[in-house]
Formats: structure tokens, sequence, C-alpha cells
């Protein structure tokens, strides 16, 4: 039996046979995921929600796959470097979307409390800090 469950506190991973099982959030996840702490989830798409209010420190990529990146609420403008070119794009509605090409430096800013929802290939999401 399917109960509520808020993104923002638990996972999906998306598995390729189409198996979707909750993952915990926990303050470590991303860490434990950079360390190869949750190697089930190198296979299929890991949907995980974020609120923020301040730039991202660090840029990321997805070498597996395309990444969708949705706005729940707020505003935010993601920037790709694309061939050390930036181009940003604007999300400023609720449902505004834009899919990540693979293996595209990205990130993010705002200034405003803002809820995004990420679709994300499991497997090797690499990060970058921000410079100055």
């Amino acid at each position: 039996m399917s109960s509520v469950q808020d993104i923002l506190g638990t996972y999906l991973h998306f598995q390729d046979g189409g198996r979707a099982d909750a993952i915990p959030v926990s303050d470590s996840f991303w860490q434990e995921l950079a360390a190869g702490a949750h190697p089930q989830l190198d296979r299929g798409r890991l949907m995980s929600a974020f609120t923020f209010s301040e730039p991202w420190s660090m840029w990321e990529r997805h070498p597996a796959g395309e990444e969708l990146v949705m706005l729940l609420s707020g505003a935010a403008t993601v920037v790709l470097d694309e061939a050390g070119e930036q181009r940003s794009v604007l999300l400023d509605s609720p449902g505004s979307y834009v899919l990540v090409p693979r293996n595209i430096w990205h990130t993010a800013h705002t200034a405003v409390p803002t809820t995004m929802l990420f679709l994300t290939p499991g497997a090797g999401t690499e990060h970058r800090p921000v410079e100055a």
C-alpha cells in the first residue's frame, strides 16, 4: 500500500527495469554517494529535490546521461558551461525545466528561496568548486 512521502526527505531511485525504491535522505548522502557507498544507484535514475536560497558553491556534470532540472517554487538561473561558453537558462515559473546535456558542467544561481526537482542518471556525478 502506498503512502504520501515528501521528495525533500526521501529520494527515489528509478531502476532500469521499472521498479522505484525510496532512499532516505541524510546529511551525508552525497558524500557517501561520491565515495561509492551506494553502488545500486549506478543504474537507473535518481529523483531528488532541494530547497536553496543562494548560488550553488559547486559545478556538477553527469557523464552517464542527461539531467532534468525542474523548478517547483522560487526562481533560479541554471548556468551551463558548453565548450567554455556559459549559457544561462532562467527558470522562473513552477514546472519550467531544462534538460542538461550529458557531460555538461552546470550550476545554479538564486537569491530567493527556491525548490528544484532533479532526475539524474545514477552513475558518475562529478563536482568541482565554483571559482569566485
